[in-house]
């Protein structure tokens, strides 16, 4: 297994102070939390991911849940995700969340000072639908190795704002060549079978947006700043079908739900998954 999506049940323990308000954006405090506890097992990984120059292979969400006014709410449950793009780092979360690790359920963890009990943790689809556990083999033999013919819609569901870095600016559009080049990109990274570079082109020249429902939303972001992206639902369809390359782009977007897309995908940015194909193409 080197691609892991775990989904964490939190409850706070303790009412936030009024005087302070409440983190606008919970991701780069799930980024310390998570980099805080691997470091109590295995040191030199969690300040390799902390020093990563490029794609990192570990991803948090933001704390998702119920947020009345500038409280928390001490009887609602919050769900948080990480994942894991190398067997290393899936190792060293399957065993944190183990009895007695660092991220157990009962134990308790910090998000911005703020502390939390591990209510449950899962990597079970039939538990919590962000939930997963898969390998680069798999997702490659599921989507090159079948008989079956690749639909030629593409659906991606986008929950947390995603941007790009695209010549020299930020670019908030799905735009199907940044989408999927960034997809690529993070699995050429870490996947040892790599994707020719000609799939890039691929997507730029052969793929459309076909339809969408997305909405711009902003990130804080350092210096009082914000990082505008999109979060909502895109179907990309082909203009020119081809089995080899339309292959690769379904492998790429399972693969989505493990590596985020877009910037700052580490704090809490580009929370990604597909959508079933019979769901969009039933729309058509």
């Amino acid at each position: 297994m080197d691609l892991l999506s775990l989904v964490f049940t939190l409850r706070p323990c303790a009412p936030a102070d009024p005087q302070r308000p409440l983190p606008a954006w919970w991701g780069r405090a799930a980024q310390a939390m998570v980099l805080s506890a691997l470091a109590k097992s295995d040191p030199e990984l969690a300040a390799a991911l902390h020093d990563e120059q490029g794609p990192r292979p570990l991803t948090a969400s933001t704390l998702m849940g119920r947020f009345p006014q500038r409280s928390l709410d001490l009887q609602g449950d919050y769900r948080l995700r990480i994942t894991a793009l190398t067997m290393p780092v899936c190792t060293r979360l399957m065993e944190a969340i183990q009895p007695g690790g660092a991220l157990a359920p009962g134990t308790t963890i910090e998000l911005d000072y703020l502390p939390f009990i591990v209510q449950a943790v899962t990597a079970q689809p039939e538990e919590q639908e962000w939930a997963a556990a898969s390998s680069f083999q798999e997702l490659s033999a599921r989507h090159l190795l079948t008989s079956e013919p690749p639909s030629r819609h593409i659906a991606l569901q986008f929950t947390s704002p995603t941007a790009f870095h695209s010549e020299e600016r930020t670019q908030p559009l799905p735009l199907p060549e940044l989408v999927f080049g960034s997809l690529l990109q993070r699995w050429n990274a870490f996947s040892p079978l790599a994707f020719p570079q000609e799939l890039r082109r691929y997507a730029k020249e052969c793929l459309a947006v076909q339809r969408f429902r997305i909405e711009s939303r902003a990130v804080p972001y350092k210096e009082g700043g914000l990082r505008v992206g999109f979060i909502g639902e895109v179907v990309f369809t082909t203009l020119n079908f081809d089995r080899y390359w339309l292959g690769q782009i379904h492998a790429l977007a399972a693969f989505s739900l493990f590596s985020g897309v877009g910037v700052q995908t580490s704090a809490g940015m580009g929370q990604c998954r597909p959508l079933p194909p019979r769901a969009v193409e039933s729309g058509d």
